[in-house]
């Protein structure tokens, strides 16, 4: 197969290093707007050429969208001249309104997945062969794809190595606007609140695991999330709704000294140890 990847940073780069090391690939062309990212991405050997959107649809039999959400649904339109033997799959961490805007041309090309792997860092330089490695992948609204872009999609993944989920696009898009975005949103408020009341030396001097931990995600791509936050408006605010209604029962056994009531509270979030 001959594999091309829109977008060249920490997803799509990781995705291009582990394709060329598998047999199935003979090709990883990549593509990204970023002139400073391709020359990146050819010198980390991340790909092995750069082509134009318009090269791949003539070139490629699989073709990645490793980009923030908005420009997936916009690249979609560009893609919807694509060969009917063509896959174009989506690697975005919202899935209903990108299936929604797909055109109808290549509704049965388009694979809508999302990766459940990544870090803080992001661009070329930040790619390593093994983030995918033993990830989850969760596929939506499956039986709208093509069988033979649905197999295809299927054996890539599970070459590189990841878990495939299969899950309709609403309720992916509810749970990861519990168990992913809003830690995302939880994160940048508790950075912006630690930098309005700290100075920077007293944060380099005590910041422990604690506030390390919490405020990693904080490093991410502004640019990524808000457009995540934007397609997933609805979920993430009835998520934000819900923590704030679990922060204010914390606020209130602080406040009236209920010490047993909130160790009891904290119990209960200990179960998580059971699962993860």
């Amino acid at each position: 197969m001959k594999i091309g990847i829109i977008g060249l940073g920490l997803i799509g780069g990781s995705l291009g290093l582990c394709l060329k090391s598998t047999k199935i690939v003979s090709s990883v062309s990549g593509f990204d707007l970023s002139k400073e990212n391709e020359q990146a991405a050819l010198n980390l050997g991340l790909v092995h050429e750069i082509l134009s959107i318009n090269e791949m649809k003539q070139k490629c039999d699989v073709i990645f969208l490793a980009i923030p959400v908005e420009a997936i649904i916009s690249t979609l339109q560009n893609l919807k001249d694509c060969k009917s033997d063509t896959t174009i799959i989506d690697l975005g961490s919202t899935k209903f309104k990108i299936l929604e805007s797909c055109p109808s041309e290549i509704r049965s090309n388009f694979i809508a997945a999302h990766p459940m792997a990544g870090t803080e860092n992001s661009g070329p330089k930040a790619a390593f062969k093994e983030l995918l490695k033993d990830a989850v992948v969760v596929i939506c609204d499956d039986k709208d794809a093509g069988e033979m872009h649905m197999k295809r999609a299927v054996e890539i993944f599970s070459f590189v190595g990841m878990k495939i989920v299969f899950m309709n696009a609403k309720s992916h898009d509810h749970h990861v606007g519990l168990i992913s975005h809003l830690p995302h949103a939880i994160s940048y408020s508790l950075v912006n609140s630690v930098l309005k009341e700290e100075n920077r030396r007293n944060i380099i001097n005590l910041a422990g695991g604690s506030f390390t931990g919490m405020a990693r995600i904080a490093k991410s791509s502004p640019e990524m999330w808000v457009d995540i936050f934007k397609q997933n408006k609805s979920n993430l605010l009835n998520s934000i709704e819900n923590f704030e209604k679990e922060l204010k029962i914390c606020t209130d056994m602080i406040k009236n000294e209920k010490w047993d009531d909130l160790q009891k509270w904290m119990y209960e979030a200990r179960k998580l140890r059971d699962i993860i």
